[in-house]
């Protein structure tokens, strides 16, 4: 690495070191509590759409296999059952199933946060009031220049998914699971070997996700088909209450209200464990007693936000490994 590309890397760094600083002093002035989560676990919640890491005590009396977290998810949730309150974890999360590029690697930091008594709108302005402490604290003003674009950080823009859909693709139903291959095949997408999720998935990543955050706003977009809820609460009008938001086309945070039916969830559950056997991933042991933690919550929301990327764009570069002391080749 050329020197000049070391010291610029250092200069990136230090923001992104900044970042953190600010969005612990920040949460801690809201009243959150931070915890330190472990980064080892001998079980996990078995989500089927994402690989991790082994690896295995070898000093225990019985050997243990152990993995390191995705999420500090199912930590969080038990503290709060156990009523700490409002909480966070500011902490490295580890995924095995995306080749390192821009926007991904597979050792990232996260924030987690959780409100109690409160929804995902509640935590839409927490994160904007969280992005513009940062801007202000960094640059003496709400707004954000990245690759040359100016973020007015004022205001937002709210858009939900089926209006997106609609907007961007000229998609009109995406609950419509009949409707919506319909119109998705008329475009020119193969879909005999689809299921609903994967094409949508398709669809998104391709026409939508580029065009969000493109104004210079922050855009939220909310209100999901339910087959995309996640761990979150899915309404009377089979909507997951949950957003995600942008700047730029890059996603930055996934957000939901907590209240899933459980017995739904057990089945989830369950199928995620036998797919995630079907498709050769590693066998965790799952966190059976996390389906006692769900039932336990109280109302709250939480987020999770990709804090590298978050920098990423503080610093105005356009690949996390820039923030790094060393670059991966």
């Amino acid at each position: 690495m050329e020197i000049k590309s070391q010291i610029d890397n250092l200069k990136n760094h230090q923001i992104f070191l900044e970042v953190k600083r600010l969005v612990d002093v920040f949460l801690q002035k809201n009243s959150f509590v931070k915890v330190d989560t472990p980064l080892l676990s001998p079980k996990l919640i078995p989500e089927s759409y994402l690989e991790i890491f082994e690896t295995e005590n070898l000093y225990s009396e019985i050997k243990e296999k152990l993995y390191l977290i995705p999420s500090p998810e199912l930590f969080l949730k038990r503290l709060i059952v156990e009523g700490i309150g409002s909480c966070y974890s500011l902490e490295k999360s580890f995924r095995n199933n995306e080749p390192v590029e821009k926007k991904h690697s597979y050792e990232f930091t996260m924030l987690e946060f959780y409100r109690v008594n409160a929804d995902y709108f509640d935590i839409a302005e927490d994160v904007m009031n969280l992005i513009r402490f940062i801007s202000k604290n960094l640059f003496g003003k709400e707004e954000i220049k990245y690759q040359n674009k100016i973020i007015d950080l004022k205001i937002f823009e709210k858009i939900t998914v089926a209006e997106a859909f609609k907007k961007y693709a000229g998609i009109t139903d995406i609950f419509d699971h009949n409707k919506f291959f319909e119109e998705a095949k008329k475009k020119g997408y193969e879909i005999e070997k689809m299921d609903y999720v994967d094409l949508w998935s398709q669809i998104y990543g391709i026409e939508i996700e580029p065009n969000l955050g493109k104004n210079g706003l922050i855009t939220f977009i909310y209100e999901y088909p339910p087959e995309l809820a996640a761990i979150v609460k899915v309404n009377e009008n089979n909507i997951a209450e949950r957003f995600e938001f942008y700047i730029e086309g890059i996603e930055l945070g996934n957000c939901g209200n907590e209240g899933v039916i459980i017995e739904e969830y057990k089945e989830r559950f369950e199928k995620d464990i036998k797919k995630r056997q079907n498709l050769g991933l590693i066998n965790c042991e799952p966190d059976i007693e996390f389906l006692e933690i769900l039932e336990k919550l109280p109302k709250c929301a939480g987020i999770a936000i990709g804090i590298d990327r978050l920098a990423m764009i503080f610093a105005d570069v356009k690949n996390i490994n820039d923030l790094k002391l060393i670059l991966i080749e």
